[in-house]
This record gives C-alpha cells, structure tokens and sequence, in this order.
C-alpha cells in the first residue's frame, strides 16, 4: 500500500466532480475580475474639464521608446537601488553575524543587552530609522538609507543565526571541546560555520527583502527607483504618464526581486542537494570535517613544538 493511500482517502466521484465545479467557478471568477479591472483602467476619465483616454491607450505609451528616459532611470533609478541595497546587505550579514555570536554567549552582561538591542531594532520601522538617522545624525539620505536597513535586517540576521546555532546537536560542540578546543574556538571554527550554511537560504530571502524596503527612501529624498520614475519622471512628462512610468518601476522592481527569489531557491536546493544527496549519487560530505582539520592542526603544532 502506498503513503498516499496511507495519508488520506482518494476522493470518489461526487468528490472529483465538487472540485472540478468549484475549479471552473474560481477561474471564471478570476478572469471576470481580471476584465473588470481592464476595463476600468481603460475607461475614459475626466480631469479637470478635459476627457483623457483609457490607461492602455497607445498615446500613454509612446514615452516607452524615449532612450533617455530608460538611460536615466538605469542609471540613476535602478543603480541607486541596487547600490543601496548591496552596501546595507553587506553591513547587514556583518552585523548580524557579530550579533548572533554575542547573542549566544555564555556571559550574562553580554547575551542580555544583546537581546534588548536585537529585539528594541526588529520593533522599529525602518522609514522611522531612516528618518531619525537623516535628522539626528545628519549622516545625508544615502548613508541614513543605508545605516537604516543594515541595522533592522542586521538584527533580523543575527537573530537567524543564533536560531541555527541553537538548532545544532550538541555533539557538534562536545565533540570540539573533546578534542581540546576552548569554547569561542568551537564556536567559530566548528559551530558558526554549519549553523551559517544552514541559514543561508533564509539569509537571501530576507536580503529579498531589504532590497524592497529600498523604496521606503522615496520619503527621505533618495533618488531610488520609485522615486525617479513616479517622482521626477512624472513631473518632466506630465501626470499623463503615471500609470505608465508605475509599470515600467512595477516590472523592474519585480524582475530584481524574482532574480533573488530565484538565487534564494537555487542556493537551497544546492545546499540540500550535497548535505542530503540523492539515492544513488555520490555520498555526502563529512559534516565533521572542521574537526578532522582542527585535530590535524593541533597535532602538527604539537610535533613542531620542541620537546
């Protein structure tokens, strides 16, 4: 018997026939609203006493072949998204693994007010970091951008990572300590190591994250994407092109996020695919590697040693 037929009871025919109705209710329920909204957006509309065409209309359109206008938002628009966003992901993976460490030590007066600071950043709105950052410090809107989202991502990070070095099997450090490492060297040379690789999926999805939050900097003044096409953009073309200029940002934006989405997915299955190999395929590294080179070294440094 299988584990299918084990799990649940294959469904009859009343069953199969209930699901294929509400199946082909749904869809006709989508494609109405999909039309819906269609013809709402290219309904004529009036503005100011003068009746302007249908959001799909062909004249709403004619800037897309304009070269400047895709030259300037590439260059100022979408660099200074991406700019933002890999400087703050870089901080933010450097923060985070600083807090996870001192969020998991042994010492009291270190773990607790690391705990206060990691949950006290996770509560605060970037936009409200951003803004405190810009007024107070005066650091300028690409530093109180950069500052904000390292820190709230940093902490969310470090938090993460703790997690996965709480997950380990204790086996891991008792085996380090057995062979005469001390507890930090443990740590970083047996512990951090595994718990990061195990984290790292989550790492790149909450980077996903942080490059989205880069249009939170439309507030402060930072000419991000949404800033240079809904902002600057539509004041040089007109309010004609709005809607245009919000799909041409819609579709970069989403093209990013999936490209890391997808790297996201990619680096997971990667991951799984050598710790947790196929039947048949090669076998799995040793996970107690780290300990074979760290007893390698301590001998060697003893034989080196003088007698």
């Amino acid at each position: 018997m299988s584990g299918a037929v084990v799990l649940f009871d294959a469904p009859g025919p009343k069953a199969r026939r209930l699901s294929r109705i509400f199946s082909v209710v749904t869809a006709i329920v989508v494609v109405a609203g999909l039309g819906w909204v269609f013809a709402t957006l290219n309904a004529p509309r009036e503005s100011g006493g003068v009746t302007l065409p249908g959001m799909f209309d062909p004249t709403r359109w004619d800037i897309v072949t304009d070269p400047e206008m895709w030259g300037f938002i590439f260059t100022v628009g979408v660099w200074g998204t991406l700019r933002a966003a890999i400087v703050a992901a870089v901080l933010a993976i450097a923060l985070g693994v600083v807090l996870s460490l001192l969020r998991s030590s042994p010492i009291a007066w270190i773990r607790i007010p690391t705990a206060v600071v990691i949950e006290f950043f996770r509560g605060m709105p970037v936009l409200l970091m951003m803004l405190f950052i810009l007024l107070v410090a005066g650091t300028g809107q690409y530093w109180a951008v950069v500052s904000a989202l390292a820190v709230y991502n940093g902490a969310l990070i470090g938090e993460a990572l703790r997690a996965g070095l709480v997950a380990l099997p204790r086996g891991q450090r008792e085996a380090a300590l057995s062979l005469g490492m001390r507890p930090l060297q443990s740590k970083m040379l047996v512990e951090f190591p595994q718990a990061f690789r195990q984290m790292l999926p989550i790492i790149v999805a909450q980077l996903v994250v942080l490059l989205k939050d880069t249009s939170l900097a439309y507030i402060v003044g930072y000419p991000e994407l949404l800033r240079v096409t809904l902002n600057n953009l539509g004041s040089y073309y007109g309010n004609r092109y709005l809607f245009t200029l919000w799909c041409i940002a819609f579709v970069l934006y989403l093209a990013m996020n999936l490209t890391l989405s997808w790297f996201a997915r990619w680096l997971a299955k990667r991951t799984d695919r050598r710790y947790h190999p196929a039947k048949g395929g090669p076998a799995p590294e040793d996970p107690s590697q780290a300990l074979l080179v760290a007893d390698a070294n301590a001998a060697a440094i003893e034989d080196r040693s003088p007698r």
